[in-house]
């Protein structure tokens, strides 16, 4: 009982981190996606190229999107969940859906650059194709742990399926070893 309570005072105390460094992601990426409708309003009025902040602001709501959800990634598994016994095509689901959004948000970012340097700086076109070469690796490797956990998982299942039988037929072996025991003793004292 003494060592229950530290453990649960660890639990609460990380669930508390976890909820601040989330409320803290939610609040930049508001403040991005904000900055971005701002900068985009400002150019407007002054008659800048529109052009120019609409793609900076595009970055940036992308930014906000991808760390907006870390945090809310954060909470659902850390501050809701906490420790409790997942399955594992549950939090299979739930990292791809974390990742994929981690994958959009470099593609994305990626076209914004394109689209930015692709204009005039040609020569600078080398760091968007490095990060769509990272999203391509990201989506890759995302398959590649997609496919091998979900084989996994299967054989696990088959596994854990084909343990319960043997359990199930021992245990209706047995039953009917107790039966047929009964059913023999009044014949063994009817010949006495």
């Amino acid at each position: 009982m003494t060592t229950d309570r530290p453990l649960r005072l660890f639990e609460t105390t990380s669930r508390l981190v976890f909820a601040a460094i989330a409320a803290v992601l939610m609040i930049l990426a508001l403040v991005l996606a904000g900055d971005a409708i701002v900068q985009c309003l400002l150019a407007f009025a002054r008659g800048e190229d529109v052009g120019d902040a609409t793609l900076a602001g595009i970055g940036y709501a992308v930014v906000a999107v991808a760390t907006f959800e870390i945090a809310k990634y954060l909470v659902e598994e850390e501050v809701i969940r906490g420790s409790e016994k997942r399955v594992a095509a549950e939090a299979r689901r739930s990292l791809t859906r974390f990742i994929a959004t981690i994958a959009i948000a470099i593609f994305l970012e990626a076209l914004v650059v394109v689209f930015r340097v692709g204009k005039e700086q040609v020569p600078q076109l080398v760091y968007p194709t490095l990060l769509l070469i990272a999203g391509i690796v990201v989506v890759v490797g995302l398959g590649v742990y997609q496919r091998l956990s979900a084989s996994v998982e299967d054989a696990v299942e088959a596994r854990d399926a084909a343990e319960e039988d043997a359990e199930t037929s021992k245990a209706e072996s047995r039953g009917a070893e107790r039966t047929a025991g009964r059913g023999r003793a009044p014949a063994r004292g009817r010949r006495a």
